[in-house]
């Protein structure tokens, strides 16, 4: 039996992924014997995971649920949103609706794993509502850093939820709707039970600004540069795409584009329908032989991102472009929690080609694409949700998005966190039960538990070294030579002294077994691994791994 009984008329929540950390958004709702997903995304990886780039949410709660999930639901195409459906959509199966930009986004990703003839797309038109089992559903346009930025809503049998997906006001997007929209006020009158909200930027004062704006101050930095200019931004960011495509165009510029997903961006908006007044682009092979002045290159890498095309670029391993003093790199992008010291990283080796380097903190080319304080209370002003439930941000930004939606007259708000299933009810959203979760990670083109045995030896070397060490027994049981080591990562291990007081120690910890466990493959390598162990634990303060290979002499056939 399911979670739920089909006739059960509770209104769930339950996010496994997203609330309590910025991405990996997974969003489940519960009515009726029946769930309903909305957006499965993925996240980077930090430096505690060696090996691993991507990370996702743990699906195993639907998974288990399979037969009752209707559908998955996508708000749009950032990797937050959709990164994970290619790497575990096989672990739940069922269809996925969105609108045709997000749509063909996720074709792709699908094709490059072998899985865009298995997955059901269903490609909905905003505004107008579909049934999806026991959820009517409406996608509502809403302005974002992205085409084709939806909010939610599901209609239940015990009211009206509002999902607003990522969201900001910009009366002059330069792609897509203007936000405030009028649907949002429709709503507020039609009356909603709960609003589930972006809160990512929740502790920003200010007004998150408009793709317009920016696209005019760019345009003065461009104006005024005197060699090549590249700006990085995010791939997915169209508006941000058709602004410098504009620029490129004000200022007699030939326009680039670096990187295998600004590429992709670029021709997936343009088969939509987007970019159709863009500037005619120049092969990346041509760039270095135009002159320096005439050239606008957009870039991926303005997180840092080692494999990305500016990071080659400032290392001068990109094949076909080097920076040179005088040459300028905008990062028209913000700088995500986490990747201040890789980014800082490469801006220093920019600067010191004598490079201009331009962010944020420097000028205005960057407005964000999550609301600010203003942005939420007008939100709050046209919806008018009874109750309030924040998503899309770490604990801080979830409780204080609490605190403010109730400031803002809502009666009731929660601050989940991943895993917690909450009931909607009347009287406001309560906890009443805890479902399993956790975190899959890439590994090669395996998808594992971050605690796979695969994942967690190699976290452990990349802090502690590892050793092998090869012992070879006589038919008496005796060591037929002194042990042979090699290491990687252990300090001192070059140094003779400390290298034979090692071999001591594992000669020590072989002869103090019995004859008996001298025949066990398993006591010899634990107690020479442990002596090993031991030694470099007391003289370097280090704990690594160390395997012992075993050696006979009766299979070396030695006489």
């Amino acid at each position: 039996m399911g979670y739920m009984k089909p006739n059960d008329e509770r209104l769930l929540f339950l996010p496994l992924g997203g609330s309590g950390e910025i991405g990996m958004n997974l969003n489940l709702y519960g009515h009726k014997g029946k769930w309903l997903m909305v957006d499965c995304g993925m996240s980077f990886a930090d430096s505690y995971t060696p090996g691993v780039d991507l990370i996702f949410p743990d699906p195993s709660f639907i998974e288990d649920e399979q037969e009752a999930l209707v559908g998955l639901i996508v708000t749009h195409g950032h990797e937050d949103h959709i990164g994970a459906i290619p790497h575990i959509w096989s672990r739940f199966k069922c269809p996925i609706y969105t609108t045709g930009f997000t749509a063909e986004l996720i074709r792709r990703k699908l094709g490059e794993h072998g899985l865009v003839d298995d997955v059901e797309i269903i490609e909905v038109v905003p505004s107008q509502s579909f049934d999806c089992g026991p959820f009517k559903v409406e996608y509502v346009p809403l302005a974002h850093s992205i085409a084709e930025g939806h909010g939610i809503t599901l209609t239940t049998s015990r009211g009206v939820l509002f999902h607003t997906g990522d969201w900001k006001l910009d009366k002059a997007p330069l792609i897509g709707p203007t936000c405030p929209s009028p649907r949002l006020k429709a709503l507020g009158d039609q009356g909603v039970l709960a609003m589930i909200g972006d809160s990512t930027n929740v502790f920003n004062p200010e007004t998150s600004g408009s793709e317009k704006d920016v696209q005019e101050n760019l345009l003065k930095i461009v104006g005024k540069a005197e060699g090549r200019v590249v700006i990085t931004t995010f791939a997915s960011n169209v508006a941000r795409l058709e602004a410098v495509g504009a620029i490129a165009k004000a200022t007699g510029r030939n326009l680039c584009l670096f990187g295998r997903s600004m590429q992709r961006i670029y021709e997936v908006a343009r088969a939509k329908g987007f970019l159709q007044d863009f500037p005619k682009l120049v092969d990346v092979d041509a760039v270095d032989y135009l002159p320096k002045n005439k050239v606008l290159i957009v870039c991926t890498g303005c997180q840092g991102e080692s494999r990305a095309a500016l990071a080659r670029i400032a290392k001068d391993e990109h094949r076909d472009v080097s920076l040179v003093p005088g040459d300028t790199v905008i990062f028209s992008s913000k700088i995500i929690p986490g990747n201040e010291l890789t980014l800082f990283r490469l801006i220093n080796n920019l600067v010191k080609k004598k490079v201009n380097v331009i962010t944020e903190k420097d000028d205005f080319v960057h407005v964000s694409g999550h609301p600010g304080q203003p942005d939420l209370k007008a939100m709050y002003e046209w919806v008018r949700p009874k109750f309030a439930i924040p998503v899309h941000g770490e604990a801080r930004h979830l409780i204080k998005h609490a605190e403010f939606a109730l400031e803002q007259g809502v009666k009731k708000s929660i601050a989940p966190k991943n895993g917690q299933i909450i009931e909607i009810t009347d009287e406001g959203p309560v906890v009443i039960d805890e479902a399993p979760i956790g975190v899959l990670v890439l590994d090669g083109t395996q998808v594992v538990d971050f605690d796979a045995p695969s994942v967690a030896q190699r976290r452990r070397i990349s802090q502690q070294g590892q050793m092998t060490i090869v012992v070879v027994i006589r038919r008496d049981g005796q060591l037929a030579s002194e042990p042979v080591i090699t290491a990687n990562g252990i300090p001192k291990f070059d140094e003779d002294d400390f290298y034979y007081d090692l071999i001591d120690a594992a000669e020590e910890g072989y002869e103090r077994l019995s004859r008996k466990e001298r025949q066990k493959d398993k006591a010899i390598h634990d107690g020479v691994r442990i002596a090993v162990r031991r030694l470099t634990r007391s003289e370097l303060g280090r704990n690594p791994t160390v395997d012992v290979v075993i050696v006979r002499e009766q299979e070396l056939d030695l006489k």
